[in-house]
């Protein structure tokens, strides 16, 4: 089975090519964003070896229905999806920070909270609360965003007072991230799901805040099942969850943070198909809909040939 593991495109206009974890980013004459969206996935800030199959379709669909689903709440780059892995939209100046919403004390929140600390990114959490325990209302725990390695918790304070973002525009970016999370539990909440945690990216364009980037994907976001959350929760047992948590969570298994010196350990087969299986299954749950697998036999030809029939058609 083909997977997306990279990129090298030329396409007219292009200035330059910017390759991430997951994703190839051309930039079309410092006016347009190609975004590709890979089959690599990544943990621990750590790309791993193997392609997960359809893992790119399943993000780049998941995160244009939710572009297309929030825009009453705040305009974002997208302008189109001419491939199931691709979405074209305005390139922005990106904010050098990224919002994280969470509305449930889990993942690193548990872990930080686990450790004795009782305030996160500046926002006090009470004492006596359990892991997977409902926040009264979401807290917004921003991290600054990093070029290379870990991105770093920040307070609001901070991002304010180190001129980051203005306090007026900082204001603004909270309201729509909360917004966007409601909207986006909402959405779960008729699936059976529970939005957990999630992060959302802003930029500039034309002197207007813009939401960015991808949104409520397994990649950025956390999801539990919401049928036996509370009878887990009262048992003090694992909630059942989507969201690439599990990954992070075999790789622990396996003796692997990321840390120097660790080896990734080997995926097999069987494994790789089961993180695309699990892929899929968020998708049809969050969305309501059936997954139809595109046609990956010449998947970076496919791909390019949309791409530049975009392109040649495109007008302001």
């Amino acid at each position: 089975m083909n997977t997306l593991k990279g990129t090298n495109f030329n396409f007219p206009l292009q200035k330059n090519h910017y390759i991430g974890k997951v994703r190839d980013v051309y930039n079309i004459n410092d006016e347009l964003m190609v975004m590709v969206v890979s089959d690599r996935i990544s943990a621990f800030d750590v790309v791993l070896p193997k392609g997960i199959p359809y893992k790119g379709q399943v993000l780049n669909q998941i995160a244009s229905k939710f572009l297309d689903a929030t825009k009453d709440i705040v305009p974002n780059w997208k302008i189109s999806t001419p491939d199931p892995n691709v979405t074209i939209g305005l390139k922005c100046e990106p904010y050098p920070v990224e919002m994280i919403v969470r509305g449930y004390l889990t993942g690193s929140s548990w872990r930080t909270y686990k450790s004795g600390q009782r305030e996160i990114c500046g926002v006090k959490v009470p004492d006596g609360m359990r892991e997977h325990e409902k926040f009264k209302q979401p807290i917004l725990t921003p991290t600054t965003k990093a070029v290379e390695g870990h991105d770093e918790d920040i307070s609001r304070e901070e991002i304010i007072t180190k001129g980051l973002i203005s306090e007026k525009e900082y204001i603004e970016i909270e309201k729509y991230a909360l917004e966007i999370f409601k909207r986006g539990s909402d959405i779960a909440h008729k699936h059976g799901l529970i939005l957990v945690d999630t992060k959302y990216e802003f930029g500039k364009y034309n002197g207007k805040i813009y939401l960015i980037d991808e949104i409520h994907t397994p990649d950025s976001s956390r999801y539990f099942y919401s049928d036996g959350y509370e009878e887990r929760f009262a048992k003090n047992e694992a909630q059942k969850q989507l969201s690439k948590e599990f990954v992070r969570e075999w790789l622990m298994d396996n003796g692997f943070q990321g840390q120097h010196g660790q080896q990734v350990p080997e995926m097999s087969e069987e494994w790789v198909n089961q993180i695309s299986e699990r892929y899929i299954e968020l998708y049809e749950k969050i969305t309501g809909e059936k997954f139809v697998k595109v046609n990956t036999s010449d998947i970076n030809n496919r791909i390019e040939k949309n791409i530049l029939n975009f392109l040649s058609n495109y007008k302001k």
